[in-house]
């Protein structure tokens, strides 16, 4: 009789499994460091243009990133970092009331993500578009844009110490070109990485002309716990800040239509639009106990997404364990630290401009008719109210510019008669 071999027990079977499952958790490491690189630029870009701390915003997204996952079941592979939507609101609430006041209107703007979250599970996500519709999200995210354009002229075109104001306008130009040459013609990883990119440019133009000084990177620890912050409860600040939150709650159902359509997995109901948005939600509110910036859903990463087919959400796993992991390198905040002046200029030109392109698409792939008198109503007056600062002020009430618009739009399209 012949003896049938356990194959299950055999080594020598067993082997290649096992090498293919440590080549692909090798993979998964490799590729999870690629995708924080990729969203590097942009993530740190946030925290360094609004005055909080680098390192804070690397703890903060990778913590959210875990806790996305958490709450969704590490189902849909997107990394969460710094929400461009926001850097306005937070460069006024710091000066207004202050870094620990302005995580407090931080934290309620990722709870507002909850309310929005429970109304979807109790009514549908049907509920969020008739309240919010891209009549009223699109011209939102356009004033977004349009109201952070100024800081990006400023930066490109004010003199330094140790520079002219001529000299900031050909490095910002320099940088601007850069910038846009390799998102439009570079192929494979690097389109991936404009900004970057961009940064690399301007230190090259920068290092000769003197504008670069690396005095604190040499003076910095290796190790280093980042420079966490409190909030501190402030009605105002809050007020002022929650409705803003209207704006890139939509947006994260469009990433998340988007890397569903990429990957194939209806992810708008497994694991469903209202855990996503809690699982963002919760991340911002996290982020903001820190001191660190609001995340959201990069379209960076889903980009890299497509171009490297790694739909294994573990992937954004390793992503945010590299960005903990390197939020404790003190030099790296540092060094973040030196970047000229009109070398972020000239990035935000095209960076603060593509918000305002994708206001205007979110209308444009709606459908709607902007010649009809109630269409032309509703983004007329948001586009102005926000672009032109109006403010309602009573005591230690305000609110103002992209929080007020944001208002105003939900209540006329909401109120306005459909003829």
């Amino acid at each position: 009789m012949t003896k049938v071999s356990n194959h299950s027990n055999d080594p020598e079977v067993q082997s290649p499994n096992l090498d293919t499952e440590y080549h692909l958790r090798l993979k998964d490491l490799v590729v999870g460091a690629q995708m924080l690189f990729v969203a590097f630029g942009a993530l740190v870009l946030v925290p360094i243009l609004t005055g909080l701390d680098p390192n804070v915003a690397l703890f903060t997204s990778g913590v959210g990133t875990l806790c996305f996952q958490l709450i969704t079941g590490g189902k849909v592979p997107v990394f969460l970092a710094s929400s461009f939507a926001f850097m306005a609101p937070i460069t006024f609430g710091i000066a207004e009331y202050g870094l620990p006041a302005t995580m407090s209107g931080l934290a309620a703007a990722g709870l507002l993500y909850l309310v929005l979250s429970l109304l979807i599970f109790w009514r549908g996500s049907q509920i969020l578009i008739r309240v919010l519709p891209p009549l009223v999200t699109g011209p939102v995210i356009m004033v977004i844009g349009l109201a952070l354009a100024p800081t990006a002229v400023k930066m490109a075109s004010e003199a330094g110490e140790s520079y002219s104001a001529s000299v900031a306008i050909g490095v910002s130009a320099a940088v601007l070109v850069a910038t846009m040459l390799t998102a439009i013609l570079a192929r494979g990883f690097l389109r991936l990485v404009p900004i970057l990119m961009g940064i690399t440019v301007g230190y090259l133009l920068t290092l000769p002309l003197g504008m670069v000084d690396f005095s604190a990177v040499g003076e910095a620890p290796w190790f280093a716990i980042p420079s966490f912050t409190l909030p501190s409860f402030h009605l105002p600040a809050i007020l002022f800040i929650l409705p803003v939150a209207i704006a890139p709650a939509i947006e994260h159902v469009g990433d998340v239509v988007a890397i569903s359509s990429l990957t194939g997995q209806n992810y708008l109901r497994h694991p469903g639009i209202h855990r996503t948005l809690l699982g963002d939600g919760l991340a911002t509110t996290l982020a903001a106990f820190l001191g660190g910036p609001p995340n959201t859903t990069y379209s960076e990463v889903t980009g890299a997404v497509a171009l490297t087919k790694a739909f294994n959400p573990a992937v954004m796993t390793w992503a945010a364990i590299f960005a903990i992991l390197l939020s404790f390198t003190g030099k790296l905040g540092a060094l973040l630290a030196t970047i000229p002046a009109p070398v972020m200029g000239g990035i935000l030109i095209v960076l603060f401009g593509t918000i305002v392109v994708i206001g205007i698409n979110t209308i444009v792939q709606s459908g709607e008719d902007l010649l009809k008198p109630r269409h032309q109503i509703i983004v007329a007056v948001i586009l102005v109210l926000g672009v032109g600062g109006m403010s309602l002020k009573a005591g230690a009430f305000a609110l103002e510019g992209i929080g007020l618009c944001s208002i105003v739009g939900v209540l006329l399209n909401l109120l306005l008669p459909k003829i």
